[in-house]
């Protein structure tokens, strides 16, 4: 015989019921259906991040040096002595042309530097100072020389080779790809699914009932988290099983980092959309947003490499405080403290963009 359930069983199934019930709980699940149901949007969150992280790490792996390209201009026997000293050293690629094609071959970049043989035993060097290759290649001809005249350096020197993980590009760069797919899919997939629903009256029907518009906006936050933990998954484990990319610090501190992250970035879409009446102006409105971030919060190169009267707009941008502090935290193991400044910056941009969002949010 089955017995019956006891009151405290009667509340407990009555209270899981009351919580799935929830118009909170319900509408986040509404974001997972929407998302899984359009294949474009999983392709870009979670396989396009991959693909691009794959590419990169393949055209910027590690790589013996290509040897310095110089010409050395035909000049008769002084040319042919100076060319056979230059080929001497294994890091110089060295063509003996004509003084014309010498010079178009400076000028379109296909060698970094011309050596001439000036006679009396002088060299004249042609090379472009800003150029840094041009500059390299200075000082390997230079010691070519000198060495073929007989020089002999006063101080041995010995070399060591080592090879320290994290200093490679693609280390570099997966902190920033990680940044800039957490901002895509936090702006794009949220402003665009508001401004779509409105755009087809689907938010006007929910006025009537007595869902507030904080449980709604909060709803497009929480079904971040849970797409967030795979995206990042996906993405640092190719990473670091495919390239080797390494991650010093703790896995807690990484998964704070990318959780402010999401939903600082989630934040900012339901801004960008709490008015917007069309896709046509949400996406320009994004892309106004995005594209300073894209070129200055150094996700391919650094942000340093911008001159100093732009570095304090450059370090209140949400993106480049995520990707400083995810370099800091994968590339060098950074502590919570050194992280604060990042961590509060990131923590700004959340409270302040949902607050304004709940504000100026609009059903219609």
């Amino acid at each position: 015989m089955c017995s019956s359930p006891s009151p405290g069983d009667i509340c407990v199934r009555t209270e899981r019921r009351r919580w799935r019930s929830h118009s909170l709980v319900q509408l986040t699940l509404v974001r997972y259906r929407e998302f899984i149901r359009e294949p474009e949007a999983v392709f870009w969150v979670f396989v396009f991040p991959i693909l691009l992280t794959a590419g990169l790490g393949i055209a910027f792996r590690n790589q013996a040096p290509e040897r310095t390209a110089v010409a050395v201009v035909e000049s008769g026997e002084g040319g042919v002595r100076l060319a056979e000293a230059l080929r001497a050293n294994p890091d110089l690629s060295v063509q003996s042309l004509g003084d014309s094609a010498a010079r178009e071959a400076l000028r379109t970049g296909r060698v970094a530097l011309i050596a001439v043989a000036a006679g009396r035993g002088a060299v004249e060097y042609r090379f472009d100072s800003e150029r840094p290759e041009s500059r390299a290649a200075r000082l390997l001809v230079d010691d070519a020389v000198q060495r073929g005249a007989g020089r002999r350096d006063p101080v041995g020197v010995r070399e060591r080779q080592v090879s320290e993980p994290g200093s490679r590009y693609v280390d570099f760069v997966v902190p920033g790809l990680l940044g800039m797919n957490i901002m895509g899919s936090g702006i794009w997939g949220l402003g665009f699914a508001i401004v779509d629903a409105r755009r087809k009256k689907l938010l006007k029907r929910l006025i009537a009932t007595p869902m507030s518009r904080t449980q709604y906006l909060a709803s497009f936050l929480l079904s971040r988290i849970t797409m967030l933990v795979v995206e990042v998954a996906l993405l640092l484990g190719f990473a670091v099983l495919v390239f080797g990319v390494p991650l010093r610090g703790s896995w807690g501190m990484l998964a704070l980092i990318c959780l402010l992250s999401a939903l600082a970035f989630s934040a900012l879409g339901l801004l960008l959309a709490s008015r917007a009446q069309t896709v046509e102006g949400v996406s320009g409105l994004m892309n106004l947003i995005m594209l300073p971030m894209w070129i200055f919060s150094g996700v391919f190169f650094s942000a340093s490499r911008f001159p100093d009267s732009l570095q304090p707009f450059i370090q209140a941008l949400p993106l480049t405080a995520v990707i400083d502090a995810l370099r800091a935290s994968m590339l060098e193991g950074a502590s919570a403290a050194r992280l604060l400044p990042e961590l509060g910056v990131i923590a700004l941009w959340l409270v302040g963009s949902f607050v304004l969002a709940v504000r100026m949010f609009r059903w219609r």
